[in-house]
């Protein structure tokens, strides 16, 4: 169920193109270069057995960056209801994507119906990056937030060690990571 990190895969071949890529960058002065770089890789790691988890990904970062933004710019109860939304669609997602046929299957057991399950894919590491992407919400709704690029932001969200495993970290603890180049 998608790549793993014992993997001969992963290990002569993802691994160290990966690596190899972002050294190469940064050795030349690259450094938004190496971090697309990573972001590209991780979208590869999370689509390598689907590539359509890799659309949801993107999707839903373009969609949480743009709540991101919006965030940012309104005040009061603009601000207030921005981050509603922004809530209600990662867990309404989180929710249908991962938890729909859950819902069904308990439905049908306990009312002795018989709804028919939804074929569904579960994405690689939906959980992580839809809380990582709730915390970075309300860090932007609180002004925790000062400024994120959407490269920085993308980098956060799928940098590939923690999509499918965690653990689940603040912006701020991971963004002076992403910013030294060494």
């Amino acid at each position: 169920k998608g790549m793993i990190f014992n993997s001969y895969i992963f290990i002569f071949a993802f691994l160290p193109l990966c690596l190899a890529g972002w050294y190469l960058l940064n050795h030349c002065e690259k450094h938004k270069a190496a971090s697309a770089w990573i972001i590209l890789m991780s979208l590869i790691f999370c689509g390598y057995v689907n590539a359509v988890y890799t659309l949801v990904l993107i999707a839903s970062i373009a969609a949480n960056y743009g709540l991101h933004r919006l965030l940012k710019k309104a005040s009061g109860s603009a601000k207030k209801a921005t981050l509603i939304i922004g809530l209600v669609i990662n867990i309404a997602a989180l929710l249908y994507l991962k938890y729909c046929n859950f819902f069904i299957e308990n439905i049908n057991a306990i009312c002795k119906t018989d709804f028919n399950l939804v074929k569904l894919l579960l994405p690689l590491g939906i959980s992580f990056y839809t809380f990582h992407q709730i915390s970075f919400l309300l860090d932007t709704y609180r002004g925790e937030i000062e400024e994120c690029s959407v490269i920085d932001y993308a980098l956060y969200i799928s940098y590939f060690p923690k999509l499918s495993m965690g653990p689940i970290v603040r912006y701020n603890d991971m963004a002076a990571q992403f910013r030294d180049p060494t």
